[in-house]
Formats: C-alpha cells, structure tokens, sequence
C-alpha cells in the first residue's frame, strides 16, 4: 500500500501546483495603461513620424492645435479623456473619417493619449461669432435649449463658458462654427454615430437653429 499511494500523492501535487498557478493568473491586477507623455504627444502632433508614414497634426490643426482651418476643428485645451475616445472611434465605424481613420489606426494606444494630454495643456486662442444677426438665436439655444422640440440646453452638459465636462462632454469654447455645424449634420444624417445624446438632439433642430448656435459657440471664451 505505501508504494501504490505514491502515484496519487505525485498526481495530487501536480494538480496543486496546476490550480495554485491558475489562481495566480485569475488573482493578478491588469497591467495599468503608461501615464500619459504630453512630451512625446508633442513631437507626434508637430513632426509627426515619417517613418510609419505618420503626418503631423499641426499640417491640419495649426500650431499647439489652434487651428485656422475652419473645417477642421481647434484642439488646443480640449479635454484629455475626450480627444482620446475620438482617436480611438475614429478607428472605428461609430466615426469613420477618409483622413482621421487612417492616421489614428497608425497610433499605438499609448501614442494616443500622449497626444491628448499634450492637447490638453495648451492655450486655446479667442475666436468670434460672425453673424449680429442670429446672435441672439444661438444664445438662447445654447443656454435655454428649444423646449417645444426637446432640445436641451447646449450648456447644461457643455457648461456655461462651453469649458465641458472633463471626461463626460468636450470643450466646445472658441471652435470654429463651420466645425460645428458639419458634425451636428453628421450625427443628424446618422453619419457620425459615436453620441447617442447628440444624435437624438441634431434630429430635432433644424439648419437654421445648428448655425446659430455653432456661431454663438464659437464666439464663448
């Protein structure tokens, strides 16, 4: 009997070391994501790397993300979390974009978030509002909503001054109004998916009332 209990007794401690291991793998805290290098999203966002045939930012969004491109959006001081998330869509067919699409599946996750946090910290320059005369219009929409529509006001979720909600909703302050306008007629036609909030409030409002707005947006400081 001593020598036949000696298989058992291996294939026991076999199986110990097995499930001790299993254990192990099960108990072991994922691997947290590098904090974020605004250094390194410097360099990306001005040079760029030719070598992964990856352009600079600054060519479309203007140096420390004050762009002049009126179609193309002003990034500087953006939220960090927000500018993140959008890369990461962009990657995917929530926000499918011919340009944006192909730039940000060429950055590692790491690459992304050193961009944004690079964003983050820069200055946004003023812009205005050009239109007197629909002024009033996009103040009252951006503040008070549309309430016979369900359009809900601009600023509870973007914030009095258009400063955001880290994390939750971007910064929308001094964007140029012809940004603006594009995107709320891509969530509308269902173009741009990655907001279920925007999709539904775009529906509801006419071009008119997204013009007015995206002027009186552009014009907040």
């Amino acid at each position: 009997m001593k020598f036949a209990c000696v298989p058992f007794v291996k294939s026991l401690l076999a199986a110990t070391v097995v499930l001790s291991g299993l254990a192990s793998a099960v108990e072991a805290p994922a691997a947290a994501p590098a904090k974020a290098d605004p250094a390194k999203g410097a360099t990306l966002f001005t040079d760029g790397d030719a070598s992964r045939s990856i352009p600079a930012c600054v060519s479309c969004h203007g140096a420390a993300g004050n762009s002049t491109i009126v179609q193309n959006p002003k990034l500087s001081g953006q939220i960090e979390a927000y500018v993140t998330k959008q890369l990461i869509d962009f990657t995917t067919p929530n926000r499918a974009n011919p340009v944006m699409t192909p730039y940000a599946k060429a950055l590692t996750d790491d690459e992304k978030r050193n961009i944004a946090a690079y964003l983050a910290t820069q200055q946004s320059k003023p812009n205005a509002a050009r239109s007197k005369d629909t002024l009033d219009l996009g103040k009252k929409i951006y503040r008070g909503g549309i309430a016979e529509k369900g359009v809900a006001a601009c600023a509870s979720c973007h914030g009095p001054a258009g400063a955001g909600i880290p994390t939750q909703y971007p910064r929308l302050a001094g964007q140029h109004g012809d940004y603006t306008v594009a995107q709320l007629v891509a969530f509308k036609s269902g173009a741009r998916k990655n907001s279920v909030q925007m999709s539904a409030l775009s529906k509801r409002m006419s071009d008119d009332e997204m013009k007015a707005v995206a002027d009186y947006i552009a014009g907040l400081k």
